[in-house]
């Protein structure tokens, strides 16, 4: 029954160097997204830390609509950066010839 403790902790070893490799890679990408036609871009990098702003001058005198575009650039930004995190996390897994390691199917 724990004749393969080897081989499991060596497919654990390549699952950890895997999943590090993935995260040095979502970490360096970028992603920007516009809002209000381009009057508001905001870019984010792949650990969800805003990393530029850019808002049109037209902005700076109407409160409200800077904030409600702020707020939708920033939302759409960070589900990016979550949807770009699922896809290389079940690509990863798709990497390992669709073995899952706890055993459910």
């Amino acid at each position: 029954m724990f004749g393969n403790l080897g081989d499991m902790s060596k497919m654990l070893e390549g699952m950890q160097e895997n999943a590090s490799k993935l995260q040095a890679e979502l970490e360096s990408k970028t992603f920007s997204v516009k809002a209000g036609g381009g009057m508001v871009e905001v870019s984010i990098n792949g650990k969800g830390e805003i990393v530029d702003l850019n808002i049109d001058d037209s902005l700076l005198e109407d409160k409200d609509s800077l904030q409600i575009l702020l707020i939708g650039a920033m939302n759409d930004a960070y589900d990016m950066v979550q949807k770009n995190q699922q896809n290389s996390a079940l690509n990863m897994l798709g990497g390992m010839g669709g073995m899952n390691p706890f055993g459910a199917k």
